[in-house]
């Protein structure tokens, strides 16, 4: 032990600061090994996945906050410089609070991720999941933003320079602030905007919408657009101002069970009669149909032709749209095969020539 002691103080100076921070570096990175082993093997014997979440997101903040725990702890054996010890002052007001934030944004999306994962929007009833994910998705975006601008902020104010040209500007703030705010008006009213649609939910994801025309489901919601997957597989981004200035159809706002509609112009002399049995043949046939409505009926008279109605319910949009196009093609294909009177046709009065016309 004493040659060890004798051969540490003959190291110079620069060595043995840096043989001290490797050790202190090594030490707590052994902790924190030993420390996320027990935690795994706690999460891994609980029923739930929310802890195995939590412990995955917070691996490496807790390695950096760990390693930076140890270098405040050995500072006091290092022989530093005035200006190293400055430097070393500086740098530890940047870092701390960016490893206090970078913790808790990963906090905060683990905790989004494990409501994610609760909320399936998979099962058949999914309305009181999609809330859920929809609430949280934004709810996480608005608190990453928040606790990240505050971060940032803690890291300047530690700088001197930047704290006291802070001061000195107070005065002109106001005039900044409103240039700032009269340029960002569009930024800062769809933030608002993903705020409140937060807790008035006008839509959630998987939503079934027609927005500007265009018939898709709610795929993504930021802070301040929307992404809406349309049919054809394209994607739609909407203001999230939209969302609550203009009016929009929203299929599955309470449920996603639908009543489909399919309209033929027929001849006024079709027999309905017959026409509506053989409908109603061909949607109880059909396992789309969801069993709670059909009807048939003459909706609307023209010179040449009837328009009739058949409503089916269906379970969602999707299964609605397939459900009367197989109902239309059904009742076609019977029209033409087994009753070709009912086709529309004009009529035109031929009057008799005159007898003494040659």
């Amino acid at each position: 032990m004493q040659q060890i002691m004798l051969l540490w103080q003959r190291l110079p100076t620069f060595a043995g600061d840096i043989a001290v921070v490797a050790f202190a570096v090594l030490i707590a990175l052994a902790l924190h090994w030993a420390g996320m082993r027990i935690l795994d093997r706690i999460a891994r014997r609980t029923p739930g996945s929310t802890d195995d979440i939590i412990v995955d997101h917070a691996r490496k903040p807790l390695r950096w906050i760990g390693v930076g725990i140890a270098l405040a702890t050995v500072r006091r054996f290092l022989d530093l410089t005035p200006i190293a010890d400055a430097a070393w002052t500086q740098a530890a007001g940047l870092v701390v609070p960016l490893l206090v934030g970078s913790l808790a944004i990963q906090m905060i999306r683990a905790a989004g991720k494990a409501i994610e994962l609760d909320a399936d929007i998979t099962v058949a009833d999914n309305l009181r999941a999609r809330r859920r994910r929809t609430r949280s998705a934004i709810l996480v975006r608005i608190a990453v933003f928040g606790v990240g601008f505050l971060t940032i902020c803690l890291m300047l104010l530690s700088i001197p320079s930047i704290r006291s040209v802070g001061v000195t500007l107070m005065a002109s703030a106001g005039l900044a602030g409103l240039a700032v705010g009269a340029a960002a008006q569009p930024l800062l009213k769809n933030l608002i905007a993903g705020v409140q649609m937060a807790f008035t939910e006008p839509i959630r994801l998987d939503d079934v919408v027609i927005v500007e025309g265009e018939w898709g489901r709610i795929e993504e919601i930021r802070l301040t657009y929307v992404v809406v997957r349309i049919w054809d597989e394209r994607r739609l981004v909407v203001p999230v101002s939209q969302f609550l200035e203009k009016p929009f159809q929203n299929w599955t706002r309470n449920t996603s069970q639908l009543l489909g509609s399919v309209f033929l112009m027929l001849d006024p002399a079709a027999d309905i009669a017959r026409l509506r049995a053989h409908a109603e043949r061909v949607v109880r046939d059909n396992p789309r149909w969801d069993g709670r409505a059909f009807v048939l009926q003459v909706t609307d008279s023209k010179a040449d032709a009837i328009e009739v109605r058949v409503l089916a319910t269906a379970k969602d949009a999707g299964t609605a749209f397939d459900l009367r196009c197989d109902v239309r093609e059904a009742l076609y294909a019977y029209i033409r095969d087994e009753m070709p009177e009912a086709l529309p046709r004009r009529r035109v009065a031929m009057d008799a020539a005159p007898s003494g016309a040659a």
